[in-house]
Order: C-alpha cells, then structure tokens, then sequence
C-alpha cells in the first residue's frame, strides 16, 4: 500500500469517527461579530488579507481537507456558482491546514477561480471557532462565515451540506442585499 493511500484512509476514518465532532455547532463566531483578520499564504505564496478586502463582501469558507470528496464537491460548487457571487459583490475564499503547493494541485486540477489560503498551523481557523485538534492531527472544520462590507459576520454556516451550500450562500446574499 502506498503512503498517500494510507494517509487517506486514516483522514477518511478520522472524519467518519468524528463526523459529530468536526460538524459541532457548539462552536464557532456568531453573526453580528467583527471578522478576525488575517494574513495567509494563497497557492502561489502570496499573502493576503480579509483586511485587503475591506468593502467587500466575503464568502469565507473552512475546509478539511484538498482533493477529498466532500471538500471537492463544496470547492466545484463555489466554483461553478463562482460568476453568480461575483454579480452580487462576493468574493470567495477558502482555508484550510493544507500548505500552498497543495492548494496550488488541487485548484489546478478543478480550475478554482479563487484563493485558497493555507494556515499550516490552524491558528485562523481556530480564532474562528473552525479548528478540530486532536494533538497530532488537526483539521478545518466545515464552517462558513458570510463576512459584509463592514467585515462583520452576516451569517455563520457551522452545519454545512457540501451538495447544496453555494446555492445557500447565494440566497442568503441575495436576500441580505434586499434588506439593505
């Protein structure tokens, strides 16, 4: 068995072991709370900033993990919904503990139109309440944070099903913009 197939079947067993876990809504920022800042590498090394989109709408969402099925499905999804976000003022961002040349294949290989930010020591996903640690092991949880101009939290996604939540965003937005 090679390395990569073992190392994805202890991630697999680990979300499976701990789905309840990693999908806890117990945690987590609320709407109505100033974003935390940060400063993140993206694939190509580049750093960048949520205050570098100050103005701006953010659609600011934790993954697992690159090239998983869940994590691909969510990413394609933002992907293919990515025009429709743009049109309503959103950029996208993505996280997770992945290192920058893995975000770099996986947006490569599905041709992602967004930033994916690598926080190697989960320190952002944890000042976001998006951060499972389990010592050795750490690991996003999927939580999406709806950040407005003001970069306030708008909406908090702490249960997120990966099938349908770009299409969520895009209705909430939607209906966020009506209201104001």
């Amino acid at each position: 068995m090679s390395i990569k197939i073992i190392f994805y079947s202890v991630v697999l067993l680990l979300a499976f072991m701990g789905y309840r876990y990693f999908n806890s809504n117990t945690a987590g920022l609320k709407a109505g709370a100033l974003a935390p800042d940060f400063s993140l590498p993206n694939a190509k090394g580049e750093t960048i900033t949520l205050r570098s989109y100050a103005g701006k709408w953010v659609v600011l969402y934790f993954y697992p993990k690159d090239d998983t099925p869940g994590c691909t499905k969510e990413a394609c999804h933002f992907r293919d919904d990515f025009h429709q976000l743009e049109k309503l003022g959103a950029q996208v961002i993505g996280v997770s503990v992945d290192d920058s040349q893995s975000h770099a294949e996986f947006s490569k290989k599905y041709s992602l139109p967004f930033p994916l930010l690598a926080d190697k020591d989960g320190k952002v996903a944890a000042q976001y309440g998006a951060l499972a640690d389990m010592g050795a092991v750490k690991i996003a949880k999927r939580y999406t944070y709806l950040v407005d101009p003001a970069g306030k939290i708008a909406r908090a996604y702490l249960s997120v099903d990966p099938s349908k939540h770009s299409k969520e965003i895009i209705n909430d937005l939607t209906q966020l913009l009506e209201t104001h």
